[in-house]
Formats: C-alpha cells, sequence, structure tokens
C-alpha cells in the first residue's frame, strides 16, 4: 500500500471511487507476496501489481466489476496446461485475490486515515474479512492503543483486535480463522491482516564514495537510511541527498544511542579500525538482522584480532558478514553496493546466492518472523 499513497490521495481529492485487489493469500511459487496491492480507479487509472503481470488484466475486470456493483469479490488465480498463457500464473502457483470496491464516501474517509498513518510511520494493521460468516471486505484498523471499523460483531471484533496487534509487533501479515463471534481454533470466517511496520532501517556507517551508493539501494529497498561519520566534512547532506538522516557523531556513540531491532542492518564502509572495532563490538551486542563490514580479507583478519582483544566472542564474530557483499565481481562504489544489497536480501529470505539456474525447487523462499 506504500507505494500507492500518492495514487490514492489524488483519487481520494478528486473524490473518485476505485477498487482495491490485494493478494489474500498465495499457495506454491508466485511473483508477489500476501499483501500485494493493485488499485483501480473509476476512470480507469492502474497502479500497483498483484501478479507482475500475469492476471492483472482480469483483475482489472474484476475491479470494474466490483465498482458498478459495490460487493467485494474474491478470485483465485492459479495453473493448468490450457490457462498458462491465459489468465494464471505461468509460475505454477495460486494466488487469492480480494477485490474491495471504496465507492462511498465513509469508506473512502476510513481509508484515507489509514493512508495518513502509514505516512506518518505509526504501526498500524488492516483487518479485512475475505469470506465466511461476516461480511466480505468488512474492515478493522488496528493501532497500538485504538481501534475503528467493525467487522459486524462484537467477539469477533476484540478477537481480530487482539490478533492484529500481535501481528503488528512482529511486523508480519497473515491471516487468521475464528467462530462467527470470534471463537478461537474454529474456521467459520477467513480474515486477512496486513501489518503496516514502520520501514526497517539502515545504518550506514563512513562517509564515503560507496556509502554513497548504499544509501541510494537502501532507500530502493524501501529501508528509513542514516548515514553516520564522524568527519563533518564529509558527512553532509548535499553527498548523500537519499539518505533519510545524515549525521555527525562518532560511529560507537551514535549507535549506542539510537533504536535498533531485529530488522535493521548495519553496514559498516569506514574500514579503519579506530571507528570500526568500537563500533563492531557495540553492533554485536544489539539484535540488528545483518552486520556487514568492508575490507579486504587481510583487513578482516587484522580486525578479528582486534576484536577478540576487545572481548568478543567467537559466536559474536560469527554474525559478521565480512567482507561485506556477495561475490559479483563488482569494481565500482555503485556494483559493490548491489553485492551488499544482493548478500542483504539473501540472509533476509534464506537464499543461497547461487545462481537460479543451477538450482531445482522453489525460487521463492518464506519470509521470516518479524520482517
Amino acid at each position: 500500500m506504500r507505494e500507492l499513497l500518492s495514487d490514492l490521495r489524488d483519487w481520494h481529492t478528486a473524490g473518485t471511487p476505485f477498487a482495491l485487489a490485494t493478494v489474500v493469500a498465495v499457495r506454491g511459487s508466485a511473483p508477489r507476496a500476501p499483501g500485494a496491492v493493485m488499485a483501480v480507479s473509476a476512470t480507469g487509472a492502474v497502479a500497483g501489481s498483484v501478479s507482475g503481470g500475469c492476471v492483472e488484466s482480469d483483475v482489472y475486470e474484476v475491479a470494474a466489476e466490483a465498482l458498478s456493483t459495490g460487493r467485494t469479490l474474491l478470485r483465485t488465480y492459479g495453473i493448468s496446461d490450457d490457462e498458462a498463457f491465459g489468465v494464471g500464473l505461468t509460475c505454477g502457483g495460486t494466488i487469492e485475490v480480494l477485490v474491495r470496491p471504496y465507492v462511498e464516501e465513509s469508506d473512502r474517509a476510513a481509508l484515507r486515515e489509514l493512508l495518513g498513518t502509514i505516512a506518518a510511520g505509526e504501526p498500524v494493521a488492516l483487518a479485512t474479512v475475505v469470506s465466511g460468516a461476516a461480511p466480505a471486505g468488512a474492515h478493522r484498523t488496528v493501532l497500538a492503543g485504538r481501534a475503528a471499523g467493525s467487522l459486524g460483531d462484537e467477539g469477533l471484533d476484540a478477537a481480530v483486535t487482539d490478533d492484529a496487534r500481535g501481528l503488528l509487533a512482529q511486523g508480519v501479515t497473515g491471516t487468521t480463522r475464528y467462530g462467527a463471534h470470534g471463537e478461537r481454533r474454529m474456521q467459520d470466517v477467513t480474515v486477512f491482516v496486513q501489518a503496516y511496520a514502520p520501514a526497517p532501517r539502515m545504518l550506514v556507517f563512513g562517509a564515503i564514495d560507496h556509502a554513497a551508493a548504499t544509501a541510494r539501494i537502501g532507500s530502493f529497498l524501501g529501508y528509513r537510511v542514516t548515514v553516520c561519520d564522524a568527519r563533518p566534512v564529509f558527512a553532509t547532506r548535499e553527498r548523500f541527498p537519499t539518505a533519510d538522516e545524515v549525521v555527525c557523531a562518532w560511529p560507537h556513540t551514535y549507535l549506542e544511542s539510537t533504536p535498533v531491532d531485529a530488522r535493521t542492518v548495519i553496514c559498516v564502509l569506514t574500514h579503519d579500525p579506530k571507528f570500526d572495532v568500537p563500533l563492531l563490538a557495540a553492533a554485536l551486542r544489539t539484535p540488528a538482522a545483518y552486520i556487514g563490514v568492508m575490507g579486504s580479507r587481510r583487513t578482516h583478519s587484522d580486525r578479528t584480532a582486534r576484536l577478540r582483544e576487545a572481548g568478543v566472542g567467537e559466536a559474536e564474530l560469527a554474525r559478521l558478514a565480512s567482507p561485506v557483499g556477495l561475490d559479483l565481481g563488482a569494481r565500482t562504489p555503485e556494483e559493490t553496493a548491489v553485492s551488499i544489497a544482493a548478500e542483504i536480501v539473501q540472509h533476509r529470505w534464506g537464499g543461497t546466492g547461487r545462481p537460479l539456474g543451477e538450482l531445482a525447487g522453489a525460487i521463492h523462499h518464506a519470509r521470516e518472523p518479524g520482517t
């Protein structure tokens, strides 16, 4: 939904009805994960994608039907030999797409509030009835301290609110099932909960050309990027225009004073022991998802010895991605940034880093908790 904020706001401002098509379930290999969204306006404009091109044409027609009838519709797209190049997924998987119209001003106003919350970076979850003994398309917006909207039953609202807050705390999007009145371990109502946690952080240390390229690709991947360096002549907004923050401070001092969670990635590009050793010692005490550090193999050996002398244990040292990045043969700062980004993606999803053409089995890996 984040990528659609601008389009949806424009449609809101113009008073244009629209429909949102959301992937609510995936089985097998599929190009987009649950939560992928495509929007279709009453004027025929399209934003976003649910499959990367395989089924968008049919979803467009379903959205037009939903706008015409005012009804929420659920469609399943799979594959068979005769439909692979028609309406189906050539990748072999199955997706379920929920198409909900936003025709009434009250519905659009509720969504407008949700979009404002997402844009402000406040954690919020949207729970929507997919099917079963509750009105399809009914939704409830859930924040840490309040909730709005109803799924049609007080008991169901209470149960979904509790579960949505749990999923939101983990940053996880998923499907939950209940009895008609919110009873646990029943299958009468299927609810899709989409969590909109704040963007994960990328902390880039070392204001060098490689850091500028890494900051650019970090922003492209959806991270909130901070660049930090102790040298004021280098840590400037002009050198890092795409970063969300540019901080002039000693790296380890800044790291010890800034929030780091299990989705944060840390890229140490200073390759200077007076910065690296105290910074890495501090970084390895955090729950960061990834800690990559630049330098040659000789630098790595020297740095590792210094960290051991500083009291860093072997289990902590094993967390380091050093030298940083995958072996792509990178030379330029931009190519090196691609190498670093590739390793971050590999680490996040559990990939092998090998060419897909050399492998068999599923292409897409399961999302890990907390992302």
